[in-house]
Formats: structure tokens, sequence, C-alpha cells
């Protein structure tokens, strides 16, 4: 056997993500075999929080991480705006904020939470509670307009795991609330009769902003980042094994990140007084 042939491959990259559903796990396992083929095999550390999965990437725990928006907008406050966004999935490009209400109720707009009371999401969620007060405030609608019921059942997953809105909507269909910011995922679920079939009507959709993001350090050279990259997008639809890891995480192609898609949550932290870390 040759020298060469004895020599060992590159070391793994390590990518930190946060565990906010079991299914994470096999979603994990797979990229990491899937990697293992290529020029840039992978390694994963799962976190119960966003908030350590940040202080592992900025303390240099993790080369990448695979961030929220609100976790992205953090790292950029934290760092400076030394870190970069590497990739993101192509519904993080199109992620909306949805207003929803009990079938029938007969609101129209987002100026018909004025005078009404509207349940938020999770207060570290940017769907369903950050950036519906910013879009709010946007349309002239003030804080003092608006009586919020806000529900904190999932802090420290930014509203990944959907329950703080299942809970808002809750609020909705139990008449402690009029209506209830979510995030498209969960609406698309209603629309589809997935959950609370019939129940609810949406009557106020908000513009398109960027979601998650790949971010990584500067101790990430280019070229290794941009040897990952590349084969992330060469991940493909069409290819079975592919598809199952890209179902499950909910895309059909790794995309460049949309940076003008987070403009709005960087105004909303800052208006609100968001800190850097939680």
């Amino acid at each position: 056997m040759t020298a060469e042939a004895d020599a060992p491959g590159p070391a793994p990259l390590v990518i930190g993500s946060v565990a906010y559903t079991p299914n994470v796990v096999t979603i994990w396992e797979g990229l990491r075999d899937y990697f293992a083929s290529t020029t840039t095999p992978i390694d994963f550390v799962l976190y119960s929080n966003y908030g350590r999965l940040v202080d592992s990437l900025v303390a240099g725990h993790v080369d990448i991480a695979w961030n929220t928006n609100l976790a992205y907008v953090r790292t950029v406050a934290q760092t400076g705006g030394a870190c970069r966004a590497l990739a993101s999935r192509d519904t993080d490009l199109v992620f909306r904020t949805v207003f929803v209400s009990r079938a029938g109720a007969g609101l129209d707009g987002i100026g018909a939470v004025r005078g009404r009371r509207l349940a938020l999401g999770s207060r570290d969620s940017a769907q369903a509670a950050i950036l519906p007060v910013h879009f709010l405030r946007e349309a002239g609608i003030d804080d003092g307009e608006v009586e919020y019921l806000r529900i904190d059942s999932d802090v420290g997953k930014h509203g990944d795991t959907g329950r703080s809105e299942l809970d808002a909507l809750r609020a909705v269909l139990d008449d402690r609330a009029d209506a209830a910011a979510i995030g498209v995922n969960t609406w698309e679920s209603i629309a589809r009769g997935d959950i609370m079939a019939g129940a609810l009507e949406a009557f106020w959709t908000s513009p398109e902003y960027s979601h998650c993001t790949f971010t990584a350090m500067p101790a990430l050279t280019d070229d290794r980042a941009e040897a990952w990259v590349a084969n992330l997008m060469a991940m493909d639809w069409e290819d079975p094994a592919h598809r199952e890891i890209l179902e499950l995480e909910g895309l059909r192609a790794w995309v460049p990140p949309d940076l003008d898609g987070y403009a709005g949550l960087f105004a909303a932290v800052e208006e609100q007084g968001i800190p850097a870390r939680w």
C-alpha cells in the first residue's frame, strides 16, 4: 500500500444544529452519510437551543452553524459582522408571516387587528412574534392599539417546534384572542387540512423574507467553505437518496442566501431592543 493511500482524508467539518424535533437526528445522519462521499466530510453536534449554538460558533467549537434568521442576526451582532452566511434552503428565501382568525370572522387586511387581541408565539420566534410586531408598526399600528397575547411555549428554539404557534391558534379557537400570527409553514399545514381543518382562515400575509442560513466564522477558510457549499448544492432532488433528506429538511434545493431578506429582522431587533444574547 502506498503512502498516498495511507494518508488520512480531510478532517470533517463540524456542523452545529438545534435538536428541535426527533427527526433532526435522522436528517443529520443522512447528511453525514452524503458528505462522507465528497471532498468535505462532516460531523455534527446537536444543541438544545440557539443561544448555545451561536455561542459555540463564535467560540470556534463548530465550523458552521445551521441558524434561524434570528440566530444569524444575533451572530452578526456578536461578531461585528465578521461572520458570513453560506447557504439556505430554497424555501428560506420566500418565508412569510400569516395572520389568521376563526373562519367567518370577517377580518381583512393587516389593519383589521387594530383594537383586537392578537396571539403571538414565543418571544424569540421571528415569524410569530418579532416580525409581526414590526409589520404592524410599519403599517402605522401602534402597540397600544393591539392587545398582545404572548405565548412563550418553546423559548430557545426560535419557534422551530411550531408549538407556540399551535398554542396561539388554540387561543383563537378558545376565544382568548381574535387572531394569531404564525409562520407560513404552519399555515400551509392548515390549508392542506393537516391540522384544524376548516376552523381558521388567513386574512393577511406578509412580504417575503429570509429564514434559515448556514453561518460560518472567518476561521473557516474560503477554500473549505466554497468546497463544502458546492457539495451541499450538488444534492439533487431527482436522486432518491438525496430527496429523502431534502424532504425531511423541507426543501427541493440548496441555494445562496438572500441577505437583503434579513433587513426587516435587523430593523425589528433594533427597534424592539432584542439583545444580541438571550
